[in-house]
């Protein structure tokens, strides 16, 4: 495994901000300089790959041997088990371009219909990158129940319609540092910390 210390430069290989501020949160103790691709003006690759270590490991590799230096990504999504997994790798493009995550979350519903089991879990992939090709993917899994309306207006994408098990409230009704230490990003990042950072 290789290191990324304190005072390294990394690129958030992401344009999406809400992706950017629970990462950039999670990072800030390292020490880390962190900057993202947007900031930098590079383009959004094409995320073609099956599942989301495939789609991860696109966005980090395009980044590095972009800027020359050790990038990040994360490819995550909501998984309903009534629509098999969907909308699963395609979360972000459910919302369609203008990134209307009220319209996904509708669309959600419905495609669900009368549907009995509303399990439903989120999946995140995290990538560290760097320029000569290495590559380290992490995987982190939280299981819940989707639910409607969607309630809450803090958190981002599909966070109003999912509550983790064992809980009562809402990604998007949760205080963002309670959503932090328990989340698919966090369980990613948490392997990731103790493999990869310090």
């Amino acid at each position: 495994m290789r290191k990324i210390g304190p005072g390294e430069k990394l690129v958030l290989a992401s344009h999406n901000q809400g992706k950017l501020r629970e990462i950039e949160a999670l990072l800030r103790p390292l020490g880390i300089d962190v900057v993202s691709a947007g900031a930098l003006g590079l383009p959004e690759p094409v995320e073609d790959a099956p599942d989301f270590a495939g789609n991860a490991r696109i966005k980090a590799l395009a980044a590095a041997t972009a800027t020359g230096l050790p990038a990040l990504s994360d490819d995550s999504g909501f998984c309903v088990a009534a629509l098999n997994g969907d909308p699963g790798v395609l979360s972000a493009r459910w919302a369609g371009p203008s990134k209307d995550f009220a319209a996904a979350m509708a669309l959600v519903h419905e495609r669900m219909g009368s549907a009995v089991d509303a399990s439903a879990w989120f999946v995140a992939a995290l990538c560290l990158a760097w320029p000569d090709g290495h590559t380290e993917t992490f995987l982190g899994r939280i299981d819940g129940t989707g639910v409607w309306p969607p309630r809450g207006t803090r958190g981002f994408g599909y966070d109003p319609m999912f509550v983790p098990d064992g809980g009562t409230v809402t990604f998007g009704e949760m205080d963002p540092d309670e959503k932090h230490a328990m989340s698919h990003r966090a369980r990613a990042f948490k392997q990731m910390m103790e493999a990869c950072f310090g």
